[in-house]
């Protein structure tokens, strides 16, 4: 599992960036984009007067902006890069062409997103507040690894309680991750993973979440633009919270665990073919969205840990995800792994034949 912050680290930088936070709903014919030498900068306007300091724009924004006006990735990118002032043009064109109403999440003078006006705000602070007290209840509970990106915030708890040996010697223990994205990058997600302790890999089960996505009640403001107010949870959310309270606990509980741990076994009865190993890797790396420079890591991991089957290669994924840089990436790798784990043993009988 990727090296994070530690819980005091990530408490602290949630409650800073929560002070940095104001949040907008805005008539996109109040907004301009500027280019100011190589960069572009977004102007909120209310009577002909700017309502803020411009605003940087981050990429996720950029991202989202270009996707609200239908501008094609590449072609966006390439102005943002190459010719700036095209790129104002064609924004400010279709604010004014097609307005419509968005929330604009800014932070510390940066525009982080440009969401519809039926985002609803879950932010992580609040979802810390739901959750640290639950898992501090939790016998035997360990934060394992915390963090907080421009797009994500990640808890991984691991319950030093539960575990099992897969095969003699390899020991693994139940856990959970909780995970929250402030500008729509995802909803918030609570998983339960599992954590191999010979090589600290951790493997997020897919397939048992619950999610609450941010959506919510179209704001229709007569307003030019409204700044949110800072606030809690609403009340319509009050089932959510609890279901938060129970779905935490229930994550790492004995079953789900112990049906996991049986699919690992198999998967340990479930041999490659050794004519072609590094086939076998760029096959299923292909089929699992694994990039080409990911699947030369991952192929020195399952050399190095000398297990030729399918649990194998699906510890040399999880284990790859220590080395990525992105946290977030490394996260979906943990993801993959379990993927991979998990495939159908047609599909996994297919790999083989083809790499034959």
């Amino acid at each position: 599992m990727k090296e994070g912050l530690s819980l005091q680290e990530m408490a602290a930088e949630i409650e800073r960036q929560s002070r940095l936070k104001e949040d907008y709903l805005v008539d996109t014919r109040n907004l301009q984009m500027e280019p100011f030498g190589s960069q572009v900068y977004l102007h909120m306007y209310d009577k002909g007067s700017d309502v803020l300091e411009p605003l940087e724009v981050n990429q996720i924004a950029h991202r989202q902006l270009g996707t609200h006006l239908k501008i094609p990735a590449s072609y966006y990118d390439r102005m943002l890069s190459e010719y700036p002032d095209l790129l104002a043009q064609n924004v400010n064109a279709w604010f004014q062409k097609e307005p419509s109403k968005r929330m604009l999440r800014t932070m510390g003078g940066i525009a982080r997103a440009f969401l519809s006006n039926r985002y609803r705000r879950i932010d992580n602070l609040e979802i810390a507040k739901v959750v640290l007290p639950i898992i501090g209840q939790m016998q035997g509970a360990r934060f394992e690894s915390c963090q907080v990106t421009d797009s994500r915030m990640y808890i991984k708890v691991v319950n030093t309680r539960l575990e099992a040996e897969v095969v003699p010697g390899d020991i693994v223990q139940a856990g959970v991750i909780i995970s929250n994205s402030e500008v729509g990058q995802g909803s918030v997600c609570i998983q339960p993973l599992v954590y191999r302790l010979v090589c600290s890999n951790g493997m997020i089960i897919n397939d048992a979440q619950t999610r609450r996505n941010h959506v919510g009640r179209v704001n229709n403001s007569e307003e030019s633009f409204l700044l949110y107010s800072e606030e809690t949870l609403a009340a319509e959310d009050h089932a959510f919270v609890l279901k938060i309270q129970d779905t935490v606990k229930a994550a790492v509980e004995e079953a789900r665990f112990s049906q996991v741990v049986g699919l690992m076994r198999t998967a340990k009865q479930a041999p490659m073919n050794t004519q072609d190993v590094p086939g076998i890797v760029r096959l299923t790396s292909k089929e699992f969205h694994i990039s080409e420079d990911e699947s030369t890591g991952v192929l020195k991991h399952l050399i190095e840990g000398n297990d030729l089957t399918l649990y194998g290669l699906s510890n040399a994924i999880t284990r790859h995800s220590q080395d990525v840089e992105s946290y977030d990436r490394a996260t979906e790798l943990e993801s993959i792994g379990y993927n991979i784990l998990s495939m159908p043993s047609r599909q996994w009988n297919r790999i083989n034949q083809m790499a034959a």
